[in-house]
């Protein structure tokens, strides 16, 4: 029976990730804040504990060590610093998640070495505040440069699903639904999405694999923005009211100025075997317009 930890594990697909491997039988931690509710029972042991503070976190977790840690929380350097003093000598492989974000957007299709967080320059003193982005950059770059124990660094595009809290497809489907303006300013940009359920099952893998390094995770294919609108007015019935410029509040999630979609092949020689996006999101959008 493997030990894991997991920080961050009571929403979306951190959630879907516990229930995974409660079902594998393993001995598990969750860290969290304890403001979301979790229905794991007494399969998991719970740390209730902000991460950012890294005194409750050691007094917390004692002298226990990990065969696994899942780090879904870290955004920025100093939390990555934190966890590579804390975790060192006390977990077999520390997989963190990080975004598409690392890379810039426009063709081509991203692979892992187009961001090498093994060279990419630290500060002698981090900033207290950076952009997402550039915060997984650094997140990364901390961990893969000063860590002594194997690590993974996955790769995430956008993460859809029916209970995905920023609800980023719900707002497309909803202003199509109710004929708000959507602001999208180039509908031909094309992007990579996994499903929460896929991404959980990637991060389980992953647990088990001797894969190492940064890792791009991704379903098969490509939509254009263009696609993913007319794939919603198709289910819908109702006619898209598309404007490339517009409020924030009608400004599209997906709004990227050009195209932003990875490459998993380094994943799949692996032994990860991704599901074709058209097998999964018409009928996310289905799922989604139905509860409306």
């Amino acid at each position: 029976m493997r030990k894991i930890l997991i920080l961050g594990g009571t929403r979306f697909f951190g959630k879907k990730l516990v229930e995974l491997l409660i079902e594998e039988q393993n001995d598990i931690t969750i860290a969290t804040r304890g403001k979301t509710a979790d229905s794991f029972g007494h399969s998991v042991k719970r740390l209730q504990l902000d991460r950012t503070d890294t005194a409750a976190l050691s007094e917390a977790l004692g002298s226990n060590a990990f065969d696994v840690v899942y780090d879904n929380i870290c955004y920025n350097p100093q939390e990555a610093e934190d966890a590579v003093k804390l975790f060192t000598g006390r977990t077999g492989k520390y997989i963190v998640t990080s975004s598409l974000s690392v890379y810039p957007f426009g063709e081509p299709c991203k692979v892992e070495g187009e961001f090498d967080p093994y060279r990419y320059p630290l500060p002698e003193v981090h900033a207290t505040q950076v952009d997402y982005a550039e915060g997984k950059r650094l997140v990364e770059a901390v961990f893969f440069q000063k860590a002594a124990f194997p690590g993974a660094a996955v790769r995430f595009p956008i993460v859809l699903g029916h209970d995905d809290y920023t609800r980023r497809l719900h707002f497309h489907v909803e202003h199509i639904l109710q004929g708000l303006p959507i602001g999208i300013p180039n509908l031909n940009a094309k992007m990579s999405f996994i499903h929460s359920d896929e991404a959980a099952s990637f991060l389980a893998w992953l647990g088990h694999s001797n894969l190492v390094g940064p890792v791009n995770a991704c379903s098969h294919g490509q939509l254009t923005i263009r696609e993913l609108i007319s794939l919603i007015t198709q289910t819908t019935g109702k006619k898209a009211n598309i404007v490339t410029e517009s409020e924030e509040a009608h400004s599209s999630p997906f709004g990227v100025p050009d195209s932003w979609y990875m490459d998993t092949t380094k994943a799949e020689a692996a032994g990860f075997a991704f599901k074709q996006l058209s097998e999964w999101m018409p009928n996310l959008i289905k799922e989604i317009a139905i509860k409306l």
